[in-house]
């Protein structure tokens, strides 16, 4: 760690945290993709700490913003509970790769994929900028066997809108994925189960990002346990993260369903390519 006292590195987290958590709830993507390649990156912490750090906040993310998203009637608690059964699944997965990546100094292989992870998410990012609502697809078999249609009430629009999800199978699948990079990067992934729900299902964006948001809390409780195991909880650390990252995210849920949020997102959406190229750089040993 940078050589400075331990309460201005506890100040210096819990602030982190309390961005980190604001723009992890706006986008759905949840806050331990702004928290790592902070902590990493700028403070110096280990990239095992921070990324166990990122677990824990990342579930007080989902405590604070998805009990306001389901109030709202925003979330879609079906589909999410359904699509968990991909995401704990791939998290158990993701976190064992993990364990053995660390005890073996292979922290370079994070970094790298991490960074590849943060480009990504610059899609549902860029793409929730336009605040699009998708044609509604014809309901196939998953949509009428499971019941994935529903509807929200749209703030900014002044309109309810109606949605049929569809292809639940296809959506699975990109879950999985996303619990594996969740336990393996200790975040959410919430980029990934925003392009699955979006691309994959055909949901509304406000829709993709509630659920996620729903969902994401699970996926890292699940992976977490295997990370005390390991030994990759650090409490100075967690603290500050989880305090800071739940205050931000109950922050971002007040302003997600009134305000257009362009320009912030489009900011976030620059710092994520930033923060990707930054981790991919020091992964190859570059920066």
């Amino acid at each position: 760690m940078v050589g400075i006292d331990a309460l201005t590195l506890f100040l210096f987290i819990l602030i982190a945290g309390l961005i980190a958590g604001f723009l992890g709830s706006l986008t759905g993507l949840g806050g331990g993709t702004i928290l790592v390649p902070i902590l990493s990156l700028y403070v110096g912490i280990p990239l095992y700490y921070a990324t166990g750090a990122s677990l824990i906040s990342t579930i007080s993310t989902s405590s604070g913003a998805a009990s306001a998203y389901v109030r709202e009637r925003l979330t879609n608690v079906k589909i999410g509970i359904g699509l968990e059964i991909g995401t704990t699944s791939g998290a158990i997965v993701g976190s064992l790769l993990a364990t053995y990546i660390y005890e073996h100094n292979l922290e370079n292989i994070v970094f790298i994929l991490f960074g590849l992870l943060l480009l990504i998410s610059i899609y549902p990012t860029a793409k929730k900028i336009t605040g699009s609502i998708p044609a509604s697809r014809k309901p196939d078999w998953s949509t009428r066997f499971f019941g994935l249609a529903g509807e929200y009430y749209d703030e900014r629009l002044k309109q309810t809108v109606k949605y049929n999800g569809s292809k639940w199978w296809l959506g699975l699948i990109v879950m999985f994925v996303a619990g594996m990079a969740s336990g393996l990067l200790g975040i959410g992934s919430g980029a990934l189960k925003v392009i699955g729900m979006d691309y994959a299902m055909a949901l509304p964006i406000k829709v993709t990002t509630t659920t996620s948001n729903f969902m994401i809390g699970v996926t890292a409780a699940t992976s977490s346990g295997i990370y005390w195991a390991g030994g990759l909880l650090q409490p100075f650390i967690i603290a500050p993260t989880s305090i800071g990252v739940l205050a931000g995210s109950l922050m971002g849920t007040r302003v997600l369903g009134k305000m257009k949020g362009s320009k912030i997102r489009l900011v976030f959406l620059i710092l994520l390519a930033l923060l990707g190229v930054q981790m991919i750089l020091r992964g190859v040993g570059i920066f």
